[in-house]
């Protein structure tokens, strides 16, 4: 009986023996993996070096001095030609055909050391000579009202294309037949009532000559080599006080009809 018993308990003994012995491989903790983050979705690297480029091309363009031509297309009428000026002192000047009055009077914008002014220019709805009218500082927008648009491409949106910090989404663009130069898309990526600029597509070359915009204000076309641009401009023509031209067509009057008293 009793040599019965002493064997379970041997046998008992060695199992305890062998469950201390592997306990605490059982509960050491687990080899710790490294910890991962999870980052944010890059730009695909195709956009990010494109609106690289792009930014690149933009700050070439606002040191460019130059006298160039465009043709206007797009919008209502006939193809015009605009005038673009950017002188080596940081003035500029656009002279924007059909510009005011419903499409009948031209006028020009310039940004001087004086300030931002809109020109009169000799045209079938104006026929008298230039003058200009003050708008606002050097630096000042040309109010809503009295906007061609077309002189953005060559100003403020220069600065919208430079500064990395802008919400635009930027990709590769195939040139139009006859552009010369790199396009690039542009999009903002922000929802805004009044977005930076016009999305559309740009087309610089390589020193920073715009050549091609396509835009909602229509599209702008480089006609012929720039030539050099002025030591500054000049305005269209002396300053007077009066009411900048207004956009709409002025109103026809209707003659009596025949037979009113």
């Amino acid at each position: 009986m009793h040599a019965q018993l002493r064997a379970p308990r041997r046998l008992t003994g060695a199992l305890t023996l062998l469950l201390v012995a592997l306990l605490p491989a059982c509960t050491a903790d687990p080899p710790t993996a490294p910890a991962t983050s999870t980052p944010a979705d890059p730009a695909p690297a195709g956009a990010d070096a494109a609106r690289g480029e792009l930014a690149a091309l933009a700050a070439a363009a606002r040191d460019r001095h130059l006298t160039a031509r465009y043709t206007l297309t797009g919008t209502d009428g006939p193809a015009r030609d605009v005038v673009v000026v950017r002188a080596e002192d940081g003035t500029w000047r656009v002279d924007v055909p059909g510009g005011a009055l419903g499409g009948t009077a031209d006028v020009s914008l310039a940004a001087t050391a004086d300030g931002l002014f809109q020109c009169g220019l000799p045209s079938a709805g104006r026929p008298e000579g230039a003058s200009c009218v003050r708008l606002g500082g050097r630096d000042d927008v040309v109010p809503g009202r009295l906007d061609p648009r077309v002189q953005h491409p060559f100003t403020d949106w220069l600065e919208v294309l430079t500064d990395r910090r802008t919400p635009l989404a930027v990709s590769p663009a195939t040139a139009p037949a006859g552009v010369a130069g790199r396009c690039y898309a542009v999009e903002t990526t922000s929802a805004s009532l009044h977005p930076p600029l016009d999305v559309g597509i740009y087309c610089y070359e390589a020193d920073g000559t715009p050549t091609h915009v396509r835009a909602a204000l229509g599209t702008l076309t480089l006609a012929g080599a720039p030539g050099p641009g002025p030591a500054t401009v000049a305005l269209a023509g002396p300053v007077v006080d009066a009411e900048p031209i207004g956009p709409d067509a002025p109103a026809v009057e209707e003659s009596p009809s025949a037979g009113t008293s």
